[in-house]
């Protein structure tokens, strides 16, 4: 309890500095007039330029921006610890879900009935096809020997190793996204500069920040695959499942105890890697394809809107479940 208070306080002073860091940086963009520059070209959105004097007003928007984020940090922390599931991730899919209704009345708006149903349609497939994703998982079968408790001989149990195909979930988008907003502060930094500065920039600009760009959409895909791969190596560890395994007596059949069953898991976390990877990459790429080919300004059901929304919703669901299995005892002894 002492250990987890101690992390949750050091989580909460890297959050207020992150606040800190990013507010500040915002509201220095922003102030030279380069907004739509850091949102993505694609975006359009309008410029917001800080009027003078810029110092009284950004120390007044930074301090603002930090209140902001230590509130919603702390409503966050207290819907965790009176509500259902993990706070933060309840008022984010809340922030995801309350904007689907105005994007898609806005298409509407426009009159362009067949590009709303095509959106609706493909909407819908794209939710059955990542909760189908979402619930899919293999399964390592596990094998433990008789051993003996005391006086009594207990029974071999026999169980799984579960690996989801989307195991590593949005962390590969953010992490894709982050290192695509690296060319946007290069591009703030050289502006409108002449010669091979201006080279520089220009190429930027045209095909590392348009992200209706094929050079954009590509480098965003590829990054997608290769940190789920790095993601996994870090979170599913073969050598201490092997080894954990080993001790506790279990062994996956047909396969012996030690190296070749390090081997075996990784062979599998590899081979499931590849089809989450690339289902999430073409998800996130979704909206940047049918907003290069299609007759649209936005696409509601972003890639990475509708991973959070539905790993929110199933673990929602999960959470409110197993309480009312222990609230409904006919129920659960049944």
């Amino acid at each position: 309890a002492v250990g987890q208070r101690k992390i949750t306080q050091a989580t909460r002073y890297v959050a207020i500095a992150i606040a800190l860091l990013q507010g500040a940086g915002l509201t220095f963009i922003f102030g030279q007039g380069k907004g739509s520059a850091f949102f993505g070209a694609a975006n359009k959105a309008p410029d917001v330029v800080l009027l003078d004097p810029f110092m009284p007003r950004a120390l007044l928007v930074i301090p603002t921006l930090v209140a902001g984020t230590a509130f919603l940090m702390w409503l966050g922390e207290l819907i965790s610890q009176r509500g259902i599931s993990n706070g933060m991730s309840v008022m984010i899919f809340a922030s995801v879900v309350s904007g689907l209704p105005y994007n898609y009345y806005s298409i509407l708006q426009s009159k362009k009935f067949v590009v709303f149903a095509v959106l609706v349609a493909v909407s819908i497939g794209v939710l059955i096809a990542v909760v189908r994703v979402e619930l899919g998982q293999r399964r390592i079968p596990v094998q433990f020997a008789k051993r003996v408790v005391g006086r009594r001989m207990t029974q071999g149990q026999s169980t799984y190793i579960p690996l989801k195909v989307n195991q590593a979930g949005v962390v590969p988008i953010i992490f894709a996204s982050s290192v695509l907003l690296l060319p946007v502060l290069l591009s703030n930094i050289l502006g409108s500069a002449e010669g091979w500065r201006g080279s520089i920039a220009g190429f930027v600009n045209d095909y590392l920040v348009n992200s209706q760009n094929m050079v954009y959409i590509t480098s965003f895909f590829i990054m997608i695959v290769m940190f789920a791969y790095f993601y996994n190596s870090i979170a599913f560890d073969p050598i201490r499942q092997a080894d954990q395994l080993r001790k506790q007596g279990g062994f996956i059949p047909g396969i012996r105890p030690g190296p070749q069953t390090e081997r075996y898991l990784a062979k599998a976390v590899n081979r499931i890697t590849l089809p989450g990877a690339l289902f999430v990459a073409a998800i996130a790429i979704l909206p940047y394809i049918i907003l290069w080919v299609g007759d649209v300004k936005s696409f509601p059901f972003a890639g990475t809107t509708v991973l959070i929304a539905v790993g929110v919703a199933l673990e929602l669901m999960r959470q409110i479940d197993s309480q009312l299995m222990l609230r409904n005892y006919d129920g659960f002894l049944k």
